[in-house]
């Protein structure tokens, strides 16, 4: 299966550029640049293998600024993070929509998928710690519940191409069939993502992929 190219919305497509020692001074940030910058090191940080909480004094010492500098940006830690989530929902769901209105064979929009979810996830690891829960433990209980909806979205969307491979292949019940198939591989995305995390970055979600999707959708 050939890999997708993973595209990035414009929130976070970019970081502010580094300043050279060369340069005399820096002027002050344009409009939206800190928070860029403020989200692109919250996700670097979340790279980190074995990472702790990541608290704002410690973001606002590695972006060499006051706790009180964030502020003025973000209302407050848990908006940080759902500036992180937005982007995986965009990155995530602009390939999704593309493979749904692209691709007509519902197997093949079913793997495409798949293999969208867990590429962004291996190519952003701070973003996959965010999307298997770890990160939000300790966080503000609406930054989870918006991760599950992430997860039951995706889920529907497998849902309708596997109602329609049901269909093709003349299920009797195809509504009910997709159902629980849509279940088995959103879990089997999830626990790819959980795995991926908690081993240090180590097991790629990707690992063994064409087999493994052979395997749930023979």
């Amino acid at each position: 299966m050939p890999d997708l190219p993973l595209t990035e919305p414009s929130n976070l497509s970019t970081a502010p550029e580094a300043v050279s020692e060369s340069t005399v001074a820096r002027k002050r940030p344009k409009p939206g640049e800190r928070r860029i910058q403020i989200l692109h090191t919250l996700a670097a940080m979340l790279e980190q293998p074995g990472a702790e909480r990541i608290t704002t004094a410690a973001l606002a010492a590695r972006l060499d600024v006051s706790e009180a500098a964030l502020y003025r940006h973000f209302a407050s830690k848990a908006q940080m993070f759902e500036g992180l989530i937005e982007f995986i929902e965009s990155s995530v769901f602009t390939l999704v929509n593309q493979i749904a209105d692209h691709d007509s064979e519902p197997g093949t929009q079913v793997q495409r998928m798949l293999t969208v979810l867990l590429q962004f996830g291996e190519k952003n690891p701070g973003m996959t710690r965010v999307m298997a829960g770890d990160a939000l433990v300790f966080e503000n209980d609406r930054l989870t519940a918006r991760m599950n909806q992430f997860f039951d979205r995706f889920e529907s969307q497998l849902r309708q191409s596997l109602r329609a491979l049901a269909e093709a292949n003349g299920s009797q019940t195809p509504t009910v069939d997709a159902q629980a198939r849509a279940s088995v591989l959103t879990s089997f995305a999830i626990g790819r993502l959980q795995r991926f995390a908690r081993s240090g970055f180590k097991r790629v979600p990707t690992e063994h992929l064409d087999a493994s999707l052979a395997q749930l959708l023979g």
